[in-house]
């Protein structure tokens, strides 16, 4: 069978490239994939269903340059040894190399892009711009050296995976040739992310949202500007018909003041980090999500999953998630406006689905159909068939998940 290594630095549920990366993990095994995980940090019932395990230096979670370069040298030196090995007909040699990022400079089969740094150091929106000073400094040393080692990195795989046509046509915005870029989007768990079902009481008061209320919710980083939550607050203050509903880490967050200064305190809902995400979801009535830059957020597909509408931007690399409900059902899958400073157009948003239940409703529906589209399964057999044209060997394909 298939023997991958597959170069990334966590594969665990919690981190949301490393989310992606247990998924695909789980899915080849199942498939008769022989998969070594050279990483820092893994779940490790990973190791019970099959995988191996080659730490490089575990206990390094947060990911900053000195990291980074650390990783991508010692990354480098395990394939070179592996390599040599591999030429003097040892067993266990690999069929196919996959990375995840900036994490090597040597030959590999597959490179899977969550992010474009070349592109987000000339955002308006970059850490530099926002935070001058040491920090900003910092951010900007960070994304330049990144800019700079993901040409290299790129260069060096065959085929390099954009996970959202945003993410492609940044690829493509660096200099990377648009016909080595395939797009393979993100997958959800369409189990543990799900509507409500027939009679199932939505148990708000016991998760700490309001009753009979229009509800929305929002969840992500409430520290940085990034995902434009400021911009969602601003809206509500024109839609008093609306609440809104906040998960994430409120230390440090300049938002709960914001919302006191706006005078809706009343109606913001700060949850705080919770792991209850998928029955929030389905407690609320739909989900805004307007990022001023955003490449592929797990958590739309997530919102989409539960039966939530969307409310997004095309600054939201999935946002063309909405648009193919109506291609699945007739109906969007949500409203998308215009960017992430159209505040009409969000005001204008909130008010419709919190005017029209039935509406919500048609598209909470078509939500579903887009995320049952978009499986883990469906992800990872997009992968797997991209390994296959590189591998020097098949995969076994013992009990092959993906659907049609």
């Amino acid at each position: 069978p298939m023997h991958l290594a597959l170069v990334t630095h966590n594969v665990y549920v919690g981190d949301g490239q490393g989310r992606v990366n247990r998924e695909l993990t789980r899915y080849l095994l199942r498939n008769g994939v022989r998969v070594t995980l050279v990483a820092d940090r893994i779940d490790e019932d990973l190791i019970d269903a099959g995988a191996t395990w080659a730490p490089l230096h575990p206990g390094f979670e947060s990911i900053d340059l000195l990291k980074v370069a650390r990783f991508e040298r010692m990354a480098n030196a395990y394939l070179d040894h592996h390599r040599s090995r591999n030429r003097a007909g040892s067993p266990g040699a690999f069929d196919a190399v996959m990375g995840c990022g900036v994490v090597l400079s040597r030959p590999h089969a597959l490179n899977a892009v969550h992010f474009v740094h070349g592109t987000w150091l000339r955002s308006p929106f970059h850490a530099s711009k926002a935070r001058p000073g040491i920090n900003g400094a910092y951010q900007y040393a960070f994304s330049a050296v990144n800019a700079r080692a993901e040409r290299r990195t790129f260069a060096c795989a065959r085929t390099v995976v954009a996970v959202s046509a945003m993410v492609r046509d940044e690829l493509v915005e660096i200099g990377v040739p648009s016909g080595k870029v395939e797009v393979v989007v993100n997958g959800v768990d369409p189990t543990e992310y799900r509507p409500l079902g027939e009679g199932e009481d939505a148990g708000r008061a016991a998760l700490g949202l309001p009753e009979g209320v229009v509800l929305g919710l929002f969840a992500g980083d409430i520290r940085s500007p990034i995902k434009n939550l400021d911009g969602l607050l601003r809206a509500l203050v024109d839609v008093p018909a609306v609440h809104l509903a906040v998960a994430g880490r409120p230390d440090g967050s300049p938002y709960p003041a914001l919302a006191r200064t706006l005078g809706i305190a009343d109606r913001v809902h700060f949850l705080g980090f919770r792991r209850d995400t998928a029955a929030i979801m389905r407690a609320c009535d739909f989900f805004a999500l307007a990022s001023r830059r955003d490449s592929c957020p797990l958590v739309l597909l997530e919102a989409l999953a539960s039966g939530l509408p969307a409310v997004t931007a095309p600054t939201v690399g999935t946002y063309t998630l909405v648009a193919e409900g109506e291609r699945l059902t007739g109906t969007p899958a949500g409203l998308v406006v215009s960017g992430p400073d159209d505040h009409a157009g969000l005001v204008g948003a909130f008010t419709a689905l919190a005017a029209d239940p039935a509406r919500r409703a048609a598209m909470g529906r078509a939500a579903r159909a887009v995320a049952e589209a978009h499986s883990w399964d469906r992800m990872s057999a997009g992968y797997l068939a991209l390994l296959e044209r590189h591998a020097a060997r098949p995969a076994a394909h013992p009990a092959r998940a993906d659907a049609a």
